[in-house]
């Protein structure tokens, strides 16, 4: 007889206690529980933010082996993070009255989210919308410091969020970034403009819809959940290149089909454009990329300058002895050219230099600073050579083979694996790629890499494995 999920949980559970330690559960896994299975995808919850994000970058490894091993045709897991939640009965456009946080309070037993509801944890900075979740007050329109490089997506985001509710100017509006260019700051800075004028707003990072969705259907009121979401104004959804699973992205485009058919506003960011999110259903894809698509850019050297005055005025408004001139400005805006939130780090790194030595600070205690920030930023050069030989290692083959003119399966699928990452991780033509394992025509790479691009999308196993592979050959 087969074990039911929370059974197979148990056994994932000892089987975590007896790998690390009665001292390592206890800290990290103790807490940790089975919020569902849908579509291969195991849903696990965790009372913190922090806890989630420890647990993602110690432990992520262990815990998907362990439960794959434990919980059959599993294919994925998922951390998420359940935390208290307001009543669904309040007034949308209410604000939730806000709870400080005391080091002697009585901790809070988190209790399940009505109908599958996102659930939230309150801050002194923080707002809730329509459907419970977060939103930071820090992050609106009047902070955004705004550059060539995200005027169009500034523009775009202040039309929606000061249109009448039931209008929708651009729709989909979907913008795309890398990390800490500020798109979440857009999304949320929309939201909460929104909301200031009467409209019912939902705002989601990808993991609180799958939770929420996963929520609902375990206490079976997954109906409630998709008639909120339709009958909000606005849907605002972050990150979005993280959901998964069949059953929630076949959910989350009959909402966007529902609400745009409707006239109702939806926002959507992403780490790229619509059409690279290979583990997005097509459907989707074709709904975001056929709005108004935007891109957030690259922070210019100027604006840089000016992201990292306004981090240090804001410093300097806690610290008055704290001062930085603007050689300095200049220079760690010229050399940490990646993202805002490094730039606030340099900021940070700046004031504790200064605060920890009693001096001003200089140009060489900046560069003593940052150097850290400097050099691990420093994208390694990936080599053709390399990808061959993890490729071979990782799957138990020689270099030789793979260079060779052998057509068996053992030796084909590394080799256009290997093709595929030389595609996608150095600056070679596909002619050189050819080249470089043995002699091959381009549209022999061409076919491998177009392969495994379609392979990966299909087979979430070997997308983890090829994605496996990148980071090791990046770190």
């Amino acid at each position: 007889m087969q074990a039911t999920p929370a059974e197979a949980w148990d056994r994932v559970r000892r089987r975590l206690r007896a790998e690390l330690g009665e001292d390592v559960f206890s800290s990290w896994f103790a807490r940790v529980e089975l919020g569902g299975i849908v579509d291969g995808v195991a849903y696990l919850t965790v009372p913190t933010r922090f806890l989630k994000s420890w647990l993602e970058a110690h432990y992520a490894e262990r815990l998907r082996v362990n439960c794959m091993a434990e919980l059959p045709g599993l294919n994925g897991v998922m951390l998420s993070v359940r935390q208290v939640s307001r009543d669904i009965g309040q007034p949308p456009a209410e604000i939730v009255p806000l709870r400080g946080r005391s080091d002697k309070a009585a901790p809070v037993e988190p209790r399940p989210a009505p109908i599958g509801v996102p659930v939230v944890e309150l801050g002194e900075r923080d707002l809730v919308d329509a459907c419970g979740t977060l939103l930071d007050r820090r992050m609106n329109f009047q902070a955004f410091i705004v550059g060539k490089s995200n005027q169009l997506a500034f523009a775009a985001a202040e039309r929606i969020a000061a249109a009448p509710a039931g209008t929708a100017p651009y729709n989909p509006l979907y913008i795309h970034a890398g990390v800490g260019l500020g798109k979440t700051h857009l999304l949320q800075a929309i939201a909460q403009e929104a909301r200031s004028q009467g409209k019912r707003v939902a705002y989601f990072t990808a993991d609180r819809f799958m939770y929420g969705f996963v929520a609902a259907l375990k206490s079976q009121t997954a109906l409630a959940f998709k008639e909120k979401l339709r009958g909000i104004d606005l849907l605002v959804v972050d990150d979005v290149q993280f959901i998964q699973g069949k059953s929630i992205q076949a959910e989350f485009g009959h909402t966007i089909n529902a609400l745009i058919d409707a006239g109702k506003q939806i926002v959507v960011a992403g780490d790229r454009m619509a059409n690279d999110l290979e583990a997005l259903d097509e459907r989707i894809r074709s709904r975001l990329g056929g709005g108004l698509v935007v891109e957030v850019g690259d922070l210019d050297e100027a604006l840089r300058a000016t992201i990292l005055g306004n981090r240090l005025e804001t410093l300097q408004a806690a610290h008055p002895n704290f001062q930085v001139n603007p050689d300095v400005i200049t220079y760690v805006a010229r050399v940490v050219a990646t993202n805002g939130r490094d730039l606030d780090g340099a900021a940070n790194r700046l004031l504790a230099h200064a605060t920890l030595s009693g001096q001003p600070v200089s140009l060489e205690t900046a560069e003593a600073a940052i150097r850290d920030l400097v050099r691990t930023r420093e994208p390694r050069r990936v080599k053709i050579e390399d990808i061959q030989k993890l490729v071979a290692t990782r799957y138990n083959v020689s270099r030789a083979d793979i260079l060779s003119e052998r057509r068996t399966a053992a030796v084909v699928k590394p080799r256009q694996i290997a093709m595929y990452l030389a595609k996608a991780l150095t600056p070679r033509s596909l002619p050189e790629i050819g080249r470089r394992f043995g002699g091959r025509d381009h549209t022999t790479v061409l076919h491998a890499v177009r392969k495994i691009e379609k392979a990966i999308t299909e087979d979430r196993s070997l997308h983890d494995e090829v994605d496996l592979l990148k980071r090791m050959l990046q770190e």
